[in-house]
């Protein structure tokens, strides 16, 4: 039952798509402090002046506040994370140049809403300053609850939560083959890309020794249902093996009749048992699978998850970035050789390198940035069979590269000139 819910996912090759997410920081226009949802300059209120532009509010119930908007004609989403983080969840698109144009229409209304309040949209993946004792909570009864349970399993969960922001792309698949392919070829390449967006080499006001900061707090979220699965490495990744590493994952929630319950289960443990009478059910599962955070994440789409939040230049990158090398079969190939075959120990080693060195480490005798390099190169290559208008959008990634230095390096280097939050928050503001 469960992997029926992965091969009803399965799209012609014709049909398949993506989409981008990007998620936003919010700040005082001249000052570092987070903004709460209260208030006549908070969230609630960017909310509220951007919802007669073509939006559908959305409550938890008719009294609650908005916590989203729905676009009034599309797929496109505004949601928000628990510490008030601004995220467009895109509509679904055949190129990448298509959901980039989506993003950037996006995030010119919303700056132009939030400068009418006295906020800017700064995009890093990590608040520089602040810790989460200080931070305000969006009131979204989900949060609440993973507010409460998710700290139980990692001592930096509400770091994750709170003061993390990303970029995302979600693409389609053929068959099963065709996913376990696009899947493990994305774990295998995660930490270059996460070389090539580390943006949060700041913490609590000083350098925090690695490049992405932002993916060094998923080590300690929960390690039952972040990071990178085995199977990914082993030749053993299916449907099946997915299903059956989520089923050990225990549960951060359940929903029963309107309220979030917290029972000390394993989903595994659901299913075979249920809940006070109740058994399991595909929402059960559809919830469950939300509240998975492996580094590429399935759920109707295969959604890659590790970049750091970068401009939107880099967001639209991302796409054409993954459209280029997994909806190419030749470039697709190419990617498979790229790297030479890591064991899951020896992986976990050259992700933990990325993050900290960005494109100035290497890996083995190979320095990142030129891997970096060939990556975008196969990447274009496969647009330019598939589709040479999306190719362009890879010049902000091929500029990166060039650079030998990740956007981390950038920053650092303008903080030792002038270590101030201004500083490093001009450079990222939107």
């Amino acid at each position: 039952m469960l992997v029926t819910g992965f091969r009803s996912a399965e799209k012609p090759h014709g049909a398949l798509r993506l989409g981008l997410e990007h998620e936003k920081l919010l700040f005082p226009v001249g000052g570092d402090s987070p903004v709460p949802y209260e208030g006549a300059s908070g969230v609630g209120a960017l909310l509220s002046r951007l919802a007669p532009d073509g939006y559908v509010p959305f409550r938890e119930t008719p009294e609650s506040p908005i916590i989203a908007l729905q676009q009034a004609q599309g797929a496109a989403t505004i949601s928000l994370e628990p510490g008030g983080q601004f995220e467009l969840s895109g509509s679904p698109f055949v190129t990448a140049r298509e959901a980039h144009a989506e993003n950037l229409a996006h995030l010119a209304q919303v700056k132009a809403a939030a400068g009418e309040l006295g906020l800017r949209l700064v995009t890093l993946g990590y608040r520089l300053t602040g810790s989460t004792a200080s931070m305000p909570w969006m009131p979204k009864t989900r949060y609440l609850v993973m507010r409460r349970t998710l700290p139980e399993r990692g001592r930096l969960a509400l770091n994750m939560m709170l003061m993390t922001a990303t970029g995302q792309v979600s693409l389609d698949w053929t068959d099963e083959a065709d996913c376990v392919r696009k899947t493990v070829v994305v774990a295998r390449l995660a930490p270059l890309m996460n070389a090539l967006y580390a943006n949060s080499p700041l913490v609590e006001g000083k350098p925090s020794g690695y490049m992405s900061f932002r993916n060094r707090v998923w080590d300690e979220v929960d390690p039952t249902r972040c990071g990178y699965l085995p199977a990914f490495f082993d030749g053993s990744f299916s449907y099946r093996a997915y299903v059956e590493w989520a089923m050990d994952a225990p549960l951060l929630f359940l929903r029963r009749n309107g309220q979030y319950l917290h029972p000390k289960l394993t989903f595994r443990q659901l299913l075979s048992d249920g809940f006070e009478g109740q058994p399991a059910d595909m929402d059960d599962w559809t919830d469950h699978l939300s509240t998975l955070f492996p580094e590429v994440r399935l759920k109707k789409v295969l959604e890659v998850r590790g970049a750091d939040c970068g401009t939107a230049g880099m967001t639209g990158a991302l796409a054409a970035l993954w459209r280029g090398i997994l909806y190419d079969t030749t470039a697709l190939d190419e990617a498979e050789k790229l790297l030479p075959k890591l064991t899951y120990a020896e992986h976990l080693a050259f992700h933990d390198t990325a993050r900290r060195e960005g494109l100035e480490g290497r890996l083995g005798s190979q320095e990142l940035y030129r891997l970096a390099e060939e990556m975008v190169g196969i990447a274009r290559r496969g647009l330019q069979r598939l589709d040479a208008a999306d190719a362009p959008l890879l010049d902000p990634l091929a500029e990166v590269a060039a650079s030998k230095r990740s956007p981390a390096a950038v920053l650092l280097e303008a903080w030792a000139k002038d270590p101030r939050p201004e500083t490093v928050l001009r450079l990222a503001t939107v």
